[in-house]
C-alpha cells in the first residue's frame, strides 16, 4: 500500500471538498450519499448535498503499531478486506457489509467483540472532522478538540462529518471455531453471558428463538479448522445455531456472517426460498441489496398498503437496546409481553473504562450491558397510536436505567429525549462547532424526521 499517496489524495480530496463548501455556503448541510444504513423516514433533501462519495479509501493498514487509517464513507467490508492482508482485523467490525466507518463512530457500531472492546467509538484513536464553515479538525481524546471527539458519537453528523479515522486494530488467526450453547430459562442464560464474559475468549454473541430457547454462541481464534461452513448461498446461518453444537468458519466468513441473510430478515423479501435464493445469487445476498429493498418498501409504502388493503394496521419495530445484565430477564419478560415476534439478537458488551466518558451516550464502565436487536413489522386487526408499540419499548429502556440508539424510529417528547441524551453538553458543543445551525438538531434529525 502507497502509504504517502494515499494521504496525499486524502489531502486533495478535502481541500477540494473545503474549498466547494466555503464557495456554495448553504444555510443548510446535508451529506450526500448513495447507501444509508438508518432505519428513520427523513425529508427529501433540497439540492444536492455535501458530496462526501470519493472519501471511501483505505490509507494505511499499521499492524505493528495496531492501527489503520481510513476515510470516513469506507465500507467496513473494504476496511475488513484489507486489514484481513495484514492479518489484523478491526477491533470491532458491525455485522453489516454496507456500514461505513464514519456512520458507525457517529452512531453507535456494535458486534460480538464488544464485550472485550467496547463500542465502535471507543475503538477510535483519532478522527478528522469537517464542520459548517468549511474548518478540518483533528480530534482526539487528549488534545484541545477532546470534547468534540468525546462528544461526536450519538450525534449522526449534526455537529460534523468525520472525513479520517485512525482506529484500533487487533492480530487475527485463519480461522474461528464457534460453540452453540443452548439454556432453556432467562437466569441460566444471562449468567452464563456474565460468566463467559471474564473467560479469554474472542467473540460472544447469541439467539433468541423464543421462551425456552435460548443461545450463546462463542467464538475463539484457531490456527486450523478440520472443515469449514459456507453461510454464502446455499446455507442459511442463523438457522445453523439450532442444528449444530459446533461450527467452523474462515475469519473473513465468521466476519460477515450475519450479512448474507442480514441476520433473518432476508426472509421478509422471500430469500430463504430456494428459487428466490439462486435467482438472487451470491452477489445479491447481502445487506446492500435488502437496504434498497427496505427503502424501497418504506418510501412507496408498499406493504403498509398490502397489509391494509388485508384489514391489518402494521407497526414497524427495529430496535436496538442497551440494558444492564442484572434487569435483562425483567427485559425479557416485557417483550414477550408485548412485542413477542422472534429471533431476538443478543450481543454483550462493557464500556472501556479508560476515563474517556462518552457524554451523549453513557453508559457505565462497572456494569455488562446486553444489547437486544430485534426488527420486524406488528401487524393488528385493531388500530393503535402511531408509534405504539415503539413508545412502550422507549419506557421499558429508560425505567430499566438502558440506553436506545437512534439509528431508527425515536417518539420521545422533546423534554424526555434531552433529559436521556445530555442537552446541555450537545448544546454547548452545538454552539462551539456549529453556531450557525446549518446541520440539524439532534431532535428534529432523529425524532421529527428532517
Amino acid at each position: 500500500m502507497k502509504t504517502t499517496d494515499n494521504l496525499a489524495a486524502y489531502e486533495e480530496k478535502k481541500q477540494r471538498l473545503i474549498a466547494s463548501l466555503k464557495q456554495h455556503a448553504a444555510p443548510e448541510i446535508r451529506l450526500g450519499k448513495d447507501t444509508s444504513n438508518l432505519f428513520r423516514e427523513r425529508k427529501s433533501m433540497s439540492g444536492p448535498g455535501l458530496n462526501v462519495r470519493d472519501f471511501n479509501k483505505v490509507i494505511r493498514v499499521v499492524p505493528e503499531e495496531g492501527f489503520v487509517e481510513v476515510e470516513g464513507m469506507t465500507p467496513y467490508v473494504d476496511l475488513t478486506r484489507e486489514c484481513l492482508k495484514f492479518d489484523v482485523m478491526p477491533t470491532v467490525v458491525p455485522q453489516l457489509k454496507s456500514i461505513t466507518i464514519g456512520g458507525a463512530a457517529t452512531g453507535i457500531g456494535i458486534e460480538s467483540s464488544s464485550f472485550k472492546y467496547g463500542l465502535v467509538h471507543e475503538t477510535i484513536k483519532e478522527m478528522d472532522v469537517l464542520l459548517a464553515d468549511g474548518s478540518s479538525l483533528t480530534c482526539t481524546p487528549y488534545n484541545e478538540h477532546k470534547r468534540l471527539f468525546l462528544g461526536f458519537p450519538n450525534t449522526y453528523g449534526t455537529l460534523g462529518y468525520a472525513l479520517k479515522l485512525k482506529l484500533k486494530v487487533v492480530p487475527v488467526k485463519p480461522y474461528v471455531r464457534l460453540t452453540h450453547i443452548r439454556h432453556h430459562d432467562a437466569a441460566s442464560y444471562f449468567a452464563d453471558i456474565d460468566k463467559r464474559c471474564k473467560e479469554d475468549i474472542d467473540f460472544i454473541d447469541g439467539t433468541i428463538f423464543g421462551p425456552g430457547e435460548y443461545y450463546l454462541t462463542v467464538g475463539e481464534f484457531t490456527d486450523s479448522a478440520p472443515y469449514t461452513s459456507d453461510y454464502t448461498y446455499k446455507n442459511i446461518y442463523y438457522l445453523s445455531i439450532r442444528e449444530r453444537q459446533s461450527d467452523y468458519l474462515s475469519v473473513g466468513d465468521y466476519i460477515w456472517r450475519w450479512d448474507t441473510d442480514w441476520f433473518w430478515c432476508s426472509r421478509y423479501f422471500f430469500a430463504h426460498n430456494p428459487v428466490v435464493r439462486r435467482f438472487l445469487g451470491t452477489k445479491r445476498l447481502n445487506s446492500v441489496t435488502y437496504t434498497k429493498l427496505m427503502h424501497w418498501n418504506r418510501k412507496y409504502k408498499i406493504s403498509h398498503y398490502f397489509n391494509l388493503l388485508l384489514g391489518f394496521h402494521s407497526e414497524a419495530v427495529i430496535q436496538d437496546v442497551e440494558i444492564p445484565l442484572a434487569r435483562c430477564p425483567e427485559f425479557l419478560d416485557f417483550y414477550f409481553n408485548t412485542i413477542k415476534f422472534t429471533p431476538i439478537w443478543i450481543c454483550p458488551l462493557r464500556p472501556l473504562d479508560n476515563n474517556a466518558k462518552f457524554p451523549l451516550y453513557p453508559l457505565d464502565p462497572d456494569i455488562l450491558y446486553v444489547n437486544f436487536g430485534f426488527w420486524n413489522v406488528i401487524k393488528s386487526r385493531e388500530k393503535t397510536a402511531p408509534g405504539y408499540y415503539n413508545r412502550l419499548v422507549e419506557q421499558k429502556v429508560q425505567e430499566l436505567g438502558g440506553m436506545k440508539s437512534l439509528y431508527s424510529d425515536a417518539y420521545y417528547s422533546l423534554q424526555k429525549f434531552w433529559e436521556i441524551y445530555n442537552q446541555e453538553e450537545y448544546l454547548h458543543l452545538k454552539n462551539l462547532y456549529d453556531p450557525k445551525g446549518q446541520f440539524k438538531d439532534l431532535y428534529a434529525k432523529c425524532v421529527q424526521h428532517e
